[in-house]
């Protein structure tokens, strides 16, 4: 099938800025760098997830499902965007979220995503101590199905191969925003965890039939089942387009930015946030993108790129999860 056969559900603006990061360029006396501004996808804050959304809700739609259901923690940047994308489409909209980050300051409980959950409408099902995100989803959807709804499950992250089409169809976009600039691109940079986004730009590789390779930083500290995940999410998403799988040697993903883990920023991320604060006038994350921006910065300062490549930063958003980590600046 081609892009334009799946069902989707128009949430994004697009195409998103690709932009110079001219001041951050010239501060890190390295390679030229450019950033593709999916922070401002338009929904609900913007951000990566409403571009899996689209093919997400569209399926949920075609299957007449009445009310979504995902999971993520408590400041996941997924379901907030899941909610909004509920609300627009119409739809009911069940969160089961886990404390799955070691903070327990009144604000990280309270502020930032979770805030805008229940803003947007989402029922909210927090995980007890002994509670998995799964069996609490599966046991959300059989009461839901109990009083007649139709629910439609929406993996951690969106990140399937019906979410990967998103970034597969980002790829499309990217080649030609580069064409319009006379841009040759060497490589791509974007934050990988539940692996969505990392292997649907894979796959767009070969549909866009452009080559730079596509470097994932590792945000979670997980990087074998990470890999696992990019490799069949990437498969899947293929196979649905009918097109050959990404080789698995060609999944870069770079390990060494993690710690001190999942939601927990270091201090390189948060050097990141705030030089594109100050340089660029960009708010990134202190989860995704403010950990894949460190990385980044760090190999440009460890020599790993030359003077002459162009780099591509991927913004995958969540900037509203800074308000929940207010005290660590």
């Amino acid at each position: 099938m081609r892009l334009d056969e799946f069902p989707r559900f128009p949430l994004i603006h697009a195409p998103t800025a690709l932009e110079p990061l001219t001041r951050l360029q010239q501060h890190l006396a390295g390679p030229r760098l450019y950033i593709k501004r999916d922070d401002c996808t338009g929904l609900a804050f913007g951000g990566n997830k409403a571009r899996k959304l689209e093919f997400l809700l569209g399926e949920a739609m075609a299957q007449r499902a009445t009310v979504l259901v995902s999971a993520g923690g408590l400041q996941s940047n997924h379901v907030r965007q899941t909610a909004a994308a509920a609300a627009k489409g119409g739809l009911g909209c069940h969160l089961v979220l886990a404390r799955n980050v070691p903070i327990d300051t009144a604000i990280y409980q309270t502020n930032g995503n979770l805030f805008l959950d229940r803003l947007l409408g989402a029922t909210v099902h927090i995980c007890g101590p002994n509670e998995t995100r799964l069996e609490k989803a599966e046991a959300v959807m059989a009461a839901l199905r109990a009083t007649g709804e139709t629910p439609y499950f929406i993996p951690v992250g969106g990140s399937n191969g019906v979410g990967a089409l998103g970034y597969a169809a980002l790829m499309l976009e990217l080649r030609d925003q580069a064409t319009a600039q006379r841009l040759s691109i060497d490589r791509i940079v974007a934050a990988s965890s539940s692996g969505g986004t990392q292997a649907g730009l894979a796959v767009g590789a070969s549909l866009a039939m452009i080559a730079p390779p596509v470097t994932g930083i590792d945000v979670d500290g997980k990087s074998v089942e990470l890999r696992r995940q990019l490799i069949a999410i990437a498969a899947d998403c293929s196979r649905r387009l009918d097109i050959a799988a990404p080789q698995e040697s060609g999944f870069d993903l770079v390990s060494d930015y993690a710690a001190p883990g999942y939601g927990l920023p270091n201090p390189g991320t948060i050097e990141a946030i705030r030089l594109l604060a100050s340089l660029e006038g960009i708010f990134l994350d202190p989860v995704y993108s403010g950990k894949a921006m460190a990385g980044l910065i760090d190999m440009i300062r460890k020599g790993r790129f030359s003077k002459d490549e162009t780099i591509v930063f991927i913004h995958t958003g969540g900037a509203p999860a800074l308000f929940a980590y207010t005290d660590i600046f």
